[in-house]
């Protein structure tokens, strides 16, 4: 079990990590002409994975992550961690010690920057011709 957890803790990290590199990628490429910052899977799925976690977070829920996490670290019997260095830090970077309200907040507001950010930046879209524009 606890090796479950920690692996559901490292995808979490990952998920972390995706949605703050394509909030900062996404205007710092389109000022800078990347391509990649306006392919249409890439940007739907991190506006989905933004949607995901405001949406969470506005119906009064903890990430599913973190919980799934939580759980199989008590069925495991942990409660003291023994983590790696790294991870305790990354832990400590991950989880905030603030009310939820603040995250619920923050949360919202992202995915509404990640709405304009659709907006402002558009996305490729697959099926149109030569892939351009709306």
């Amino acid at each position: 079990m606890t090796a479950v957890a920690e692996a559901i803790f490292w995808i979490h990290v990952g998920v972390i990590a995706f949605n703050v590199f394509g909030l900062i990628a996404i205007p710092l490429g389109a000022w800078r002409a990347w391509t990649f910052v306006r392919g249409f899977w890439w940007r739907a799925l991190h506006l989905g994975a933004l949607g995901v976690v405001a949406l969470q977070a506005v119906l009064g829920r903890a990430c599913f992550l973190t919980l799934w996490e939580s759980d199989l670290t008590a069925r495991a019997g942990r409660a003291a961690s023994r983590a790696p260095l790294i991870e305790t830090w990354i832990s400590r970077i991950v989880f905030w010690p603030f009310p939820f309200w603040v995250f619920t907040g923050l949360y919202v507001g992202v995915g509404a920057y990640a709405l304009l950010l659709w907006r402002l930046v558009p996305p490729r879209l697959p099926w149109h011709p030569r892939g351009q524009g709306r």
